[in-house]
């Protein structure tokens, strides 16, 4: 998997066209997580560079998240619904990361009542941080199998921390 923010080296075809959440791989969420796994699905069905690796699966494709067996699932179908590739990462290299990101999101969220902008911005660089850190380690798991742009990346991370808060 190539990290790129430049779109024009992604054929026009290489995007998701919907992305849905196994309804039993999420826990109950906060407002604020739930908002934030809304605005990553919204986010990336506008914008992804999205693209399997394997020849003769060109896109668009729809994706559909989900966890099974301390395995975060990628089943990717092609647009009419066709199977095409599932993909399963263990979750266990992102087990840090994902928990020091709860534990600064609380901190940001609680600091967003009460504490001085200066408090709040040094608490969101470093969520921002962790959070870049899972986006590359993501694209680093998927490497030889997907290739995505650093922003598409990002949102499929918000998306894994949303199953991931369950397990």
């Amino acid at each position: 998997m190539t990290e790129t923010d430049d779109d024009s080296s992604f054929p026009e075809t290489a995007r998701l066209l919907s992305v849905t959440l196994d309804e039993a791989s999420l826990g109950r969420d906060s407002v604020e997580v739930e908002h934030e796994r809304e605005v990553a699905i919204f986010d990336l069905i506008e914008k992804n560079n999205f693209l399997l690796e394997a020849e003769g699966q060109e896109g668009p494709y729809t994706l559909h998240l989900s966890l099974a067996d301390n395995r975060l699932v990628f089943a990717i179908s092609s647009e009419e619904g066709l199977l095409l590739q599932q993909i399963m990462l263990s979750l266990s290299p992102f087990r840090r990361i994902v928990k020091d990101y709860f534990l600064i999101c609380d901190s940001y969220y609680a600091a967003i009542k009460t504490q001085p902008a200066s408090k709040i911005e040094a608490i969101d660089m470093a969520r921002r941080g962790l959070h870049d850190e899972g986006s590359h380690l993501l694209m680093e798991r998927l490497r030889g199998k997907v290739t995505v742009n650093i922003a598409t990346a990002r949102r499929l991370f918000t998306l894994l921390c949303a199953l991931h808060w369950k397990g």
